[in-house]
């Protein structure tokens, strides 16, 4: 009880018990405790105690009883939470939330009390305006059960989403409030509103629309732009929102010098070739952030770790002009003494390590350190790859540099099934991983059961099978392939083989491969083989054996794989039939380009080339042909229908091969910015020809349509309506075509 354990007269404490307990241990209250058995008890100590056994927060009540020379800790246990029940989550997974609830303390197995309670329905309300979910509300219900536990359930009554009603942009004179807005990801809306929910306001999205908006003036020579303020209201309802955003132009100014001021080692001229400031134009802040980028990079080239330059504008008012002066200083050269990686849990240190182009105990440089940045960024193991440098302590001319990785799964586990307008339904398994064990090797097993192209395959790449970076790539396979014809026919392609590659890096753009394979291809006979296979099977059998040679080259500067906006892809590939059944050249080429006209419109280019022949008396191997219409052809013309046809009517692709396409990408109507879903407008033409024909333009069939893309989540998916506009007598045509995992 409180009243004996304060104002007693101090005394050796015999003996100390402790009543009340139902779960916690004895121990636990003996360690915190201030005394023990032998020594001194006074007030000081009876408050001291108090004090540490509520801190534990396990107690409700805390009391010291003294009787005689005992010491009595009577202690009220506050329940423990048993189990933790959500109802009405509509929005989250449980998951999600009972995460979030343990970040703030409460889980199940721990103590319980109402402070916490009310933490936590905080934090689910703190969820739920993350969502826009303004109006959402939540219920505790505590159920007390036996042995002092508690069952906690939270009613969430979740309520409409709050949607952004009006925008405002307020001080706008130079451009419209239409134009501004639409740099805005955030909108209010429109029929695609609930795929890309662009009209759910958030404060951060919010943030990144207000520097675009920035941006967007001060590269347009307003350089004193400012934005005054920023108000958001949500209506009585909590259903609606508005924004307004209170902006001062400010006069527009024209660039009328670049000045380079400070240590410049004694290279002005070199660094002038990196100035992207044009005087006479109108001030561009993106212009002068690359140049004094660009400056800093060059001085870490020559191992100026900490090297500054700042741009400082002198202001002509009167004539509305600025001369932008970049000041650089240089301060001290330095050497990389460490370079640090964290964040690998799972990939090894020395399949980064190997990708830098900065070595330990060499001069700082920048180039390499971006270069070894992007090249570690290039593996595909990591959502992100930062670099830092900090100053090493006690020295003046070290640093050492930081990498920092961000690991991301790199297996993938695909089953499920496919339809395309030409292959019908089909089965796909495959299972890959780009980085196992952490080795930064990749394996892979690839099955499809499609219609017109089986395949099971197996690859494995070790990119660094050399030390000097020689990559080298086993591929085993099986396909069975039925060519595209017009009647019902049972015959196929059946093509086993295996090959080896390797790929060395000339530079660190340019990788050119090498490789050798052995294929036996069998003519499985059927109904109405076509005569082009008899021709061949008289000179070369049913089943011939190849053994090719290959050679390529390959060169990708896409931003993205699957939605590129910028960049260029090229290829270059070989294949040398030396010795065999069949002995032949193939060769084919592939041009795409990126180019952004502004943030929502992108131009798109493809080209192919491609050609083949037999030698030594033998012809072109028809199972090596080309094919040509459909997707990621020339859309509108049946999958593989181009080209010279059989005497029975079979299509059988040729030996050469060209085509191009022109794309004209933009957002979807109502999706804003949203580059996973995109469409576009286009313009193909190209076609096949046999190994005895000359490329003509004039047999060369032309197509323009519209399409739509998507990242779906089953994979990219694209469509295409197509009108043929150059055919010839005997084409097949088909105007609407789709393929979930195709590319363009």
């Amino acid at each position: 009880m409180h009243g004996n354990a304060w104002a007693i007269d101090p005394f050796t404490v015999r003996d100390i018990r402790v009543e009340g307990l139902q779960r916690v241990e004895p121990g636990t209250i003996f360690v915190t405790l201030p005394f023990q058995v032998g020594d001194t008890y006074n007030d000081d100590k009876a408050s001291a105690a108090i004090r540490s056994l509520f801190g534990l927060g396990l107690f409700k009540d805390v009391r010291i009883d003294v009787q005689g020379n005992v010491v009595v800790v009577i202690v009220e246990e506050r329940p423990t939470i048993a189990d933790v029940s959500f109802t009405g989550t509509k929005e989250f997974d449980k998951e999600v939330l009972t995460k979030a609830l343990r970040e703030v303390g409460l889980a199940e197995g721990r103590a319980f009390d109402k402070a916490l309670a009310d933490r936590a329905e905080q934090e689910l309300k703190r969820q739920y305006l993350n969502k826009s979910l303004y109006g959402a509300e939540v219920i505790t219900t505590v159920t007390p059960i036996d042995r002092n536990r508690v069952n906690l359930n939270f009613n969430v009554i979740e309520g409409d989403v709050a949607k952004i009603k009006t925008i405002n942009i307020v001080g706008a004179q130079a451009f419209s409030e239409s134009t501004l807005k639409g740099l805005f990801d955030q909108d209010t809306g429109g029929w695609l509103s609930w795929y890309t929910k662009s009209d759910r306001y958030s404060r951060t999205k919010l943030n990144a629309d207000l520097e675009t908006l920035r941006s967007y003036y001060l590269t347009r020579g307003y350089l004193e732009f400012k934005i005054d303020s920023t108000q958001v209201a949500i209506s009585p309802d909590k259903q609606s929102i508005s924004i307004t955003v209170n902006i001062t132009e400010g006069a527009r100014f024209a660039v009328s010098g670049v000045k380079l001021e400070g240590n410049y080692l004694g290279k002005e001229e070199e660094f002038k070739t990196f100035v992207k400031i044009v005087p006479g134009q109108a001030y561009n802040s993106e212009h002068v952030a690359e140049t004094s980028k660009a400056f800093t990079d060059y001085f870490g080239n020559f191992g100026y770790a900490f090297a500054q330059v700042q741009a400082r504008p002198d202001i002509d008012r009167t004539n509305n002009t600025v001369v932008i002066n970049l000041v650089a200083d240089p301060s001290r050269r330095a050497y990389v003494r460490k370079i640090n990686i964290s964040g690998n849990n799972r990939t090894r240190d020395e399949v980064i390590r190997r990708e830098f182009r900065q070595f330990e105990a060499s001069w700082y440089d920048g180039e390499k350190i971006k270069l070894s940045r992007d090249r570690v960024d290039r593996l595909g193991y990591f959502k992100a790859v930062e670099i830092d440098t900090s100053d090493v302590s006690g020295t003046n001319d070290q640093v050492d540099v930081n990498v920092k990785v961000d690991e991301k799964p790199t297996g993938n586990l695909t089953l499920g099934a496919g339809f395309s307008s030409s292959d019908k339904f089909s089965f796909q398994f495959k299972v890959q991983q780009e980085n196992v064990f952490g080795s930064g090797n990749y394996l892979s097993v690839d099955l499809n059961t499609s219609k017109f192209n089986r395949v099971i395959a197996f690859t494995a790449v070790d990119p660094y099978f050399t030390k000097e970076g020689v990559s080298r790539a086993v591929d085993v396979y099986f396909r069975s392939q039925k060519p595209v014809d017009e009647n019902s026919s049972d015959y196929r392609l059946n093509t086993r083989g295996a090959s080896l590659r390797f790929g060395v890096p000339f530079s660190e753009k340019t990788t050119v491969f090498f490789g050798a394979g052995v294929e036996q291809t069998s003519i499985e006979v059927g109904t109405n083989l076509p005569a082009a296979y008899l021709a061949y099977a008289n000179k070369a059998g049913l089943k011939s054996t190849l053994i090719p040679l290959t050679v390529g080259w390959s060169s990708d500067t896409r931003d993205s794989a699957l939605a590129p906006n910028t960049g260029e892809l090229q290829r270059l590939n070989g294949e040398w039939g030396v010795a065999g059944d069949a002995k032949y050249l193939r060769g084919n080429y592939q041009y795409q380009a990126y180019k952004p006209l502004n943030k929502k419109f992108t131009l798109a280019y493809n080209a192919e080339l491609g050609w083949g022949k037999g030698l030594g008396g033998t012809p072109f191997p028809v199972f090596k042909n080309f094919a040509a219409g459909g997707l990621g052809s020339v859309r509108g013309f049946e999958q593989g229908t181009l080209g010279p046809r059989d005497i029975t009517g079979s299509y059988l692709g040729g030996a050469k091969k060209l085509q191009g396409s022109v794309e004209l990408q933009a957002p979807f109507p109502g999706a804003g910015n949203d580059r996973t879903l995109r469409v576009f407008t286009f313009l193909d033409i190209g076609t096949v020809f046999g190994e005895q024909e000359k490329y003509s333009l004039k047999d060369m069939r032309a197509s323009t349509g519209v399409g739509l893309s998507w990242l779906s989540p089953v994979g990219p998916l694209r469509l295409a309506i197509a009108n043929p506009i150059r055919k010839q007598a005997g084409d097949k045509i088909q105007r609407l075509q789709f393929q979930i995992g195709t590319t363009f």
